[in-house]
């Protein structure tokens, strides 16, 4: 999202020039009261003409801007396929051969399963279980991840240093929730993937035990999902940082001696690693010893090939759409093939595509200009944090340093990763995925011994997204979203704060959630609060989770309070925090109309605008269950039912659906 030049504190807005009106009258439904359904009362018509395509598990305001972007990726990657003869390594022979072969299907129909024939083969030739473990680190090396997971990232206690991390992994559906919750839904799905496991087996070949297998294999994900934690509980810090020395962990698991498991990835001098989940891999090693090596052969051949499913034959890819696709999200049909391939080159040689991206797409000075906005917000949330009533000076002083400490990321980075190292060949699609996963391994294994990369970013500059980095203490704004309806230079300042100044709130507020709090402004994980201020702060906070857990979003399925607390207190930050930043521009302080609404109602407009979305069923379910952004409806109207200024904007009224009385409405940040 561009900020506008006119977006600093006080500044006026379009020097002049014509106001664009970018909330439209038609989209708005104004038979529904503002105050019984915000959304439907903004975006009803909208809703109701745009329902999800059928190759899309939800469709609005993200999408649209995101298939805007696909558009213009598009035509940045039919023109590198284009080029034949593009010089070995260069950004347009990498990319363009990388899509070029993903674009062959008849050529990726042909080889059917016989890429991945080494890796099967190897699996099956396992005698015992030192191979078996040797397997399992060996295609950890060649970025497959299997049975646990395994990454390179800064120690929380001490960010200035890179240490191995492990967690928890293993399993084919999205969670442990999916293998013991008991709902009917859940249900369906578990019975589903039973069946999915024996079609997968079936298709590789092994007609004859594929049942069998597939339960084997089945009853092996349930005991490590059984030793999992699941997405609340992973959502504290604490519980996840446990830091062991090689001795310390061996003792945690018998069976696994963590000095040759270093060494079999590739991993050296290391004397000490970070085990999120200790009782997941206790009960590793007991599995590595107790069920039987031919189950975990089968395992690791369909995990391969389940992993691999997308980037083979119509019968692989269909298949795994099939569940992944319809069965899980309810999505009706796949996207277009260069749609796929496109993400597929974003997820593996991102800043190579992102490259090609900002230099056709993207501003220079559109960074300067987002950095004012980003500027006014900061000062803005300096002001609220110094007024907050709650809080301890000694408090306040150290969210102040924390909140002026961040460093702001805008577009793209500054520093493009180096993919020289990465072979992508002309003529064979699943060896160029297979060599973008080890390119990717060795790229985090080369973090270790060398001091933190604090320029690297997590998005790539095409995403329709943003973030915060608790251990680097950074909001990063990419690219792809500096953009309509997030920003436009051309609209009214009412529709940029209500639109990008909450979403730079937000990320600002991520700082300070029940998470990110827990973090000091050099990104350690360390506590800078006093006991009464934190439990005010966590007083204040399960206001907002008793008021999520309340709101049931489909059937009998309410909204998780407590997995979707760390985005909830954002969004209410952040649209506090951009509305107060927005009353300090000319706009905000009058009360003049734009097509019969004021400047406090074409904010919240615009707020409304960005989140609305229909959201399939299956999806909404599958959402509820693992996703920490509550659905887009609630937020929608959730957030400002909790502000005085929403109230007010609307003449909202007790007998209103959405009224909170004052005394019930979440106030934090």
């Amino acid at each position: 999202m561009v900020a506008m030049a006119s977006c600093q504190q006080g500044g006026q807005q379009n020097s002049g020039a014509p106001v664009k009106n970018l909330l439209n009258r038609a989209n708005m439904d104004t038979t529904v009261r503002p105050g019984d359904n915000f959304c439907l009362y903004a975006n009803g018509t909208w809703l109701k003409n745009n329902p999800v395509p059928n190759s899309k598990t939800r469709w609005g305001s993200f999408n649209e801007l995101q298939e805007s972007n696909y558009k213009k990726l598009h035509g940045i990657l039919d023109s590198a396929a284009g080029v034949t003869n593009a010089t070995a390594g260069s950004i347009v022979q990498k990319v363009g051969d990388f899509y070029r072969t993903g674009m062959d299907s008849a050529a990726i129909e042909k080889a059917g399963l016989t890429p991945l024939k080494d890796q099967l083969d190897r699996i099956n030739n396992i005698k015992d279980g030192n191979g078996l473990l040797g397997e399992i680190l060996l295609e950890h090396t060649e970025g497959m991840g299997p049975v646990f997971y395994f990454d390179i990232s800064p120690d929380d206690k001490n960010v200035t240093k890179e240490i191995c991390q492990f967690g928890q992994g293993g399993l084919g559906l999205p969670g442990k929730e999916y293998y013991f919750d008991k709902d009917d839904r859940t249900v369906k799905i578990r019975e589903a993937y039973k069946v999915y496991v024996e079609k997968m087996l079936t298709l590789m070949g092994d007609e004859k035990d594929a049942k069998k297998d597939a339960a084997d294999i089945y009853n092996l994900e349930l005991a490590l999902a059984g030793a999992s934690l699941n997405r609340v509980e992973m959502r504290d810090p604490n519980l996840l940082y446990n830091k062991y020395d090689i001795a310390g962990i061996n003792k945690l698991t018998p069976g696994i001696e963590w000095k040759s498991l270093l060494t079999g990835l590739k991993v050296t001098g290391q004397d000490s690693v970070i085990v999120g989940m200790p009782k997941f891999f206790t009960e590793l090693s007991k599995q590595l010893k107790s069920t039987p090596l031919n189950t975990w052969k089968k395992y690791l051949q369909y995990n391969l090939v389940n992993g691999m499913a997308s980037y083979l034959s119509s019968a692989f890819d269909t298949t795994d759409f099939d569940f992944y696709g319809r069965t899980l999200h309810g999505q009706k049909e796949q996207e277009p093939r260069w749609k796929r391939i496109m993400g597929v080159i974003d997820r593996n040689e991102g800043d190579l595509l992102g490259q090609m991206y900002v230099a056709k797409y993207f501003k220079p000075e559109a960074k300067q200009r987002m950095l004012d906005l980003v500027n006014n917000l900061q000062q803005t949330y300096a002001d609220r944090i110094k007024n907050i009533d709650w809080m301890s000076a000694p408090t306040k002083e150290k969210a102040l340093i924390k909140l002026n400490a961040f460093m702001k990321k805008i577009g793209y980075t500054d520093k493009w990763k180096d993919y020289s190292s990465m072979t992508i060949v002309n003529n064979d699609y699943v060896k160029n995925v297979l060599a973008a996963h080890k390119w990717s391994y060795d790229y985090e294994l080369n973090k270790l011994g060398k001091p933190v990369d604090r320029t690297e970013w997590g998005m790539t500059p095409p995403t329709v997204n943003a973030y915060y980095n608790q251990s680097f203490n950074e909001i990063v704004f990419p690219a792809g979203i500096l953009q309509f309806p997030f920003f436009d230079a051309d609209a009214d300042d009412a529709v940029n704060y209500g639109g990008i100044g909450a979403v730079i709130g937000h990320e600002m507020t991520h700082g300070f959630d029940d998470q990110g709090r827990l973090y000091a402004a050099d990104g350690n994980l360390s506590n800078w609060w006093t006991p009464a201020d934190s439990a005010n702060f966590t007083k204040k906070a399960d206001v907002m989770v008793d008021e999520y857990n309340k709101i049931v979003v489909i059937d009998t399925y309410h909204v998780n309070g407590r997995l979707t607390e760390g985005e909830n207190l954002a969004d209410l930050g952040g649209l506090n925090i951009a509305y107060e930043a927005f009353k300090k521009t000319k706009q905000g302080q009058g009360n003049e109309k734009i097509d019969g609404f004021t400047p406090d109602q074409r904010f919240f407009l615009s707020w409304a605008q960005v989140w609305r979305a229909n959201t399939l069923p299956e999806e909404l379910v599958m959402r509820i269950k693992t996703d920490p952004h509550s659905p887009s409806e609630v937020r929608c109207n959730t957030t400002p039912s909790n502000m005085e200024a929403w109230y007010k904007a609307f003449n909202i009224q007790p007998t209103d659906k959405m009224y909170r009385p004052v005394d019930q409405r979440a106030r934090v940040w």
